[in-house]
């Protein structure tokens, strides 16, 4: 597959260097252009590009960037891209920490489903749930012991496949789980993030999540402006 990547952080680098481990054709791009990308490359095999050429001759998009950075994107990125390539949201909601105020995610709008809104395309949520270390160095062939389980949330059956066998190709066993309307299960501060579950832990731990989000997961008179 050709995948193209915007971000290059620790999710971003590290999917990027699994992806390319696994034979896959990697380009990535971040907000500072191609040049600031060398490193990035040295360490992954990535190709650097610029974010608009991230979107093009791809079979998929990941978006790994900070929330308070999609809406940042140049307007109407993602307007050719088919709506059979996935576009996969790895991108979390810290309100405290980073994003400042988003008064939608507040209000209750699953965070996926505020990115939907920003770009104008379906996503898939995946890969939001477990530490970059875990990601790039926890990964298991099928059928071990200890095996993590990630979620995958999306609307349209073919894309969220798709993004089903890429997790099992990195070691950790997928578990559908449900639409981006269901989303919420797998956000910060939810039993599911960070938890690095088996299939039978991760299903319970999305059932039994909390729809209010909690306390601490919530934007404050003294989050980032």
């Amino acid at each position: 597959m050709r995948i193209g990547i915007i971000g290059a952080g620790h999710i971003g680098s590290t999917l990027a260097r699994r992806f390319t481990e696994l034979g896959h054709r990697v380009i990535v791009a971040n907000a500072h252009g191609p040049a600031s990308l060398e490193e990035i490359s040295v360490e992954t095999g990535a190709t650097p590009v610029a974010v608009q050429d991230a979107v093009r001759g791809v079979d998929v998009v990941i978006l790994t960037i900070p929330m308070n950075s999609v809406a940042k994107l140049p307007p109407g990125l993602f307007a050719n891209l088919a709506a059979n390539v996935p576009l996969i949201d790895t991108c979390n909601y810290y309100p405290r920490q980073r994003d400042g105020r988003i008064a939608e995610i507040e209000d209750g709008l699953p965070e996926s489903a505020w990115v939907e809104r920003q770009v104008g395309h379906r996503v898939v949520k995946a890969f939001n749930n477990i530490m970059a270390q875990h990601l790039g160095d926890f990964g298991k062939e099928h059928g071990s012991p200890g095996r993590i389980a990630l979620p995958v949330a999306g609307d349209d059956p073919a894309t969220k496949a798709i993004v089903l066998t890429l997790v099992e190709s990195l070691g950790f066993d997928a578990l559908d789980a449900g639409p981006i309307a269901d989303s919420w299960r797998q956000q910060p501060g939810t039993p599911a993030y960070s938890a690095d579950l088996g299939v039978a832990a991760l299903r319970r731990a999305l059932a039994d999540a909390p729809r209010e989000r909690t306390s601490e997961w919530r934007a404050t008179d003294k989050s980032p402006v």
